[in-house]
């Protein structure tokens, strides 16, 4: 899933960052970084996971991208009070924003996961707020641009212009004997 819809919509959507809200590859990242000051978010991708193949003589998979909205805090003089209820409306502020949002037009509206508290000290507070959404991998309809190898190797195949049957009615005796005895020919048109 691209990270840029959600971050250009959260930064839209959630005024309680002033638009300090940026990605991030992963946690380690994420605390090295000083981009923005407080509070600010970062969108970490945290793995996507394939259901089963539920064709037979295709590919078609549906497929869960998860994702995180970091919230950085500094605690400052704030009491634990103070900052557990800034962090419940920074929840309800990221609900309102993409609980029910699709990212693109393939994707399934996104869902809330979970929450929790990833690091505290005198400097610093980052809190997780785990998101899902999914998409299927493989097109529904052929006209639709290719999305696996299959479906390209299917796409370069020449158009079914017609088809011919030669049936030889064998004499199981003597065998084939090269003339047949019904030919069919069709020719499709567009």
């Amino acid at each position: 899933m691209k990270m840029t819809p959600v971050i250009d919509h959260l930064r839209s959507s959630c005024p309680a960052f002033a638009s300090r809200i940026g990605g991030a590859i992963n946690l380690d990242a994420l605390k090295a970084s000083s981009e923005f000051s407080k509070p600010c978010a970062f969108i970490v991708s945290t793995g996507s996971k394939a259901g089963e193949n539920d064709l037979q003589n295709e590919v078609r998979q549906d497929i869960s991208d998860t994702f995180d909205i970091v919230v950085v805090l500094d605690p400052g003089t704030s009491t634990a009070q103070a900052l557990t209820d800034t962090l419940d409306d920074m929840r309800s502020e990221l609900w309102l924003a993409l609980v029910g949002w699709k990212p693109s037009p393939s994707c399934d509206p996104i869902l809330f996961v979970s929450e929790e508290l990833i690091e505290a000290d005198a400097t610093r507070i980052l809190y997780r707020y785990s998101f899902i959404t999914g998409f299927q991998l493989g097109r529904t309809i052929s006209t639709d641009p290719a999305e696996t190898w299959h479906e390209r190797e299917l796409d370069e195949l020449p158009e079914f212009e017609g088809l011919n049957v030669f049936v030889d009615d064998l004499d199981s005796a003597a065998g084939p004997e090269a003339f047949f005895e019904i030919v069919l020919t069709e020719e499709l048109s567009a």
